[in-house]
């Protein structure tokens, strides 16, 4: 084999190299997308199964069995900075017995001129309660839109699953909190950026 040979298959053996080198770094990368990705759906998962960070359960009914013992459920309301509504609960505690199905309600009002799109989030404390508070029906589970100036009544169903009193962490708890903050839909969010800025738009051409 001349030298000429010699140095044109060792070009060739170097880019086989540089190119499985390619091959794999792309193979990585999109490994790491995709997981990243399925980050967010199995955090949510592993919340909603262990109730980590006060992270609420869904049940289809209530609960079978009602103990004659009695929890006080504190409300709380809180709105982000950028979303012009009022929200506020409509009672500020009450005390239910435990795996007894109750009803409470929360009030939003949209307080601009303009139709906008929440979305709810929610926790309850202590975090180790999350795990036994279940909700039948939520005004959180899909987004809640309100005209301007427009009012509405959401109701919350939810009960205290018994098991609440055998585990060691909950079992001489007497109170806990539930939590809801609303956020501007993405959706309307960018909608109110678009009119602003048509607005701005208009009043520059009249100037």
């Amino acid at each position: 084999m001349t030298a000429e040979q010699e140095d044109k298959a060792k070009q060739s053996r170097a880019a086989r190299r540089h190119y499985s080198v390619a091959v794999v770094c792309s193979v990585l990368a999109l490994v790491m997308v995709g997981a990243s990705f399925a980050a967010v759906p199995l955090y949510r998962l592993y919340c909603q199964v262990t109730g980590y960070a006060g992270t609420t359960q869904r049940a289809e009914k209530g609960s079978d069995i009602v103990l004659d013992r009695t929890i006080t459920i504190h409300f709380d309301a809180n709105v982000a900075s950028d979303l012009p509504w009022t929200f506020e609960p409509a009672q500020h505690k009450m005390d239910v017995k435990i795996g007894e199905s109750a009803l409470a309600f929360y009030k939003a009002t949209n307080n601009s001129d303009r139709p906008i799109t929440g979305t709810a989030v929610f926790n309850v404390s202590p975090e180790a309660t999350g795990v036994h508070f279940n909700k039948v029906q939520c005004f959180c589970f899909t987004e809640q839109r309100l005209g301007p100036g427009e009012s509405m009544d959401m109701p919350v169903s939810f009960y205290v699953d018994p098991k609440f009193v055998s585990d060691p962490d909950t079992e001489k708890l007497s109170e806990l909190t539930l939590s809801y903050t609303f956020y501007q839909a993405p959706e309307t969010e960018k909608l109110g950026q678009a009119e602003s800025a048509r607005k701005t738009g208009g009043e520059r051409e009249k100037l």
